[in-house]
């Protein structure tokens, strides 16, 4: 991936972004419509319909998965056709955004792209843990610390530059990688609390605290949301290339050399999830909870 971004924003510094939005402030300032149009720079765009012939070409296979769900009457094609329409839009506006950060290589930038990418996630994993009172914000919260914390620590070892090539890539795969996991650890920290709940209150009896009261819940909602993480570390390489690997390679770089970016990128995953699965424990405590030491019953019976 992050060669695939860097090449792109070595090869095309001098596109469209910049001259998109010069040509736009002319057009508005100083020339009329018609002469902006003939004098635009449109070759950027030529560039990127000329790049877009093999993915369209691609869609065949898709194509085929919808002729399959008819013939199977599963009722997917509209879904699957919406699924790879919407993947071509945001991919390719978020393109146009990545080509106009990079070519700016300003640090305000590179915070704000990071800042979306962590929104986003938030309320997504929110939505999956949706009984979890103030859940989007507990997520977001999460994800904010264990990617900007191992993000930090990998910037500060001098493992990669703070640029916009090499930042947003990386805090991207954490970022999502991060965004599975806690969403999966909020709910099912919820659920053990909610089938277990005479275990926690007989707890409470004996006089345990909330952390103690709900110590082995919070160890297996960790131990199965971190689990694919682990698991994929072990299999890295021998059942799939993963993508960053994949990425370089296919950019031209060296096996050796994506080798390297791979096991970095593999290492930030599983600091950058487990930060911020743990951290999520923590903050769902206090809406599980009363002031009293007994079980918001609301929280647990909602469905």
């Amino acid at each position: 991936m992050t060669s695939l971004l860097s090449t792109a924003a070595q090869n095309h510094t001098d596109i469209a972004p910049s001259n998109f939005i010069q040509g736009l402030f002319a057009a508005q300032v100083l020339l009329p419509l018609p002469e902006f149009l003939a004098n635009m720079d449109l070759s950027w765009m030529v560039d990127f319909l000329k790049g877009m012939v093999k993915p369209l070409a691609a869609t065949v296979v898709v194509l085929m998965a919808v002729a399959l769900s008819y013939m199977q009457k599963l009722g997917l094609g509209r879904e699957m056709i919406y699924s790879i329409a919407r993947a071509f839009i945001q991919l390719s506006i978020i393109g146009f955004v990545l080509q106009f950060i990079f070519t700016r290589d300003n640090a305000v930038w590179i915070v704000l792209a990071y800042l979306f990418m962590v929104t986003v996630a938030g309320y997504t994993a929110g939505q999956r843990a949706k009984h979890v009172p103030r859940g989007k914000y507990v997520a977001g919260a999460s994800i904010l610390a264990g990617t900007s914390v191992t993000m930090l620590l990998l910037v500060l070892l001098s493992v990669f530059p703070f640029t916009p090539r090499y930042i947003i890539p990386v805090a991207g795969m954490m970022v999502g990688n991060s965004m599975t996991v806690t969403g999966v650890t909020m709910k099912r920290l919820r659920d053990d609390i909610r089938s277990q709940m005479n275990l926690v209150e007989t707890a409470f009896a004996l006089g345990a605290t909330p952390r103690q009261a709900t110590m082995q819940q919070v160890k297996r909602a960790l131990v199965i949301s971190l689990s694919p993480v682990l698991d994929n570390a072990k299999t890295v390489g021998l059942i799939s290339l993963p993508g960053a690997m994949t990425g370089l390679i296919m950019g031209g770089a060296s096996p050796l050399e994506a080798i390297h970016l791979q096991i970095v990128v593999m290492n930030t995953l599983i600091g950058a999830s487990t930060v911020s699965s743990i951290f999520s424990t923590y903050l769902c405590w206090p809406a599980f909870f009363t002031k009293a030491y007994q079980l918001e019953t609301k929280v647990f019976y909602s469905e």
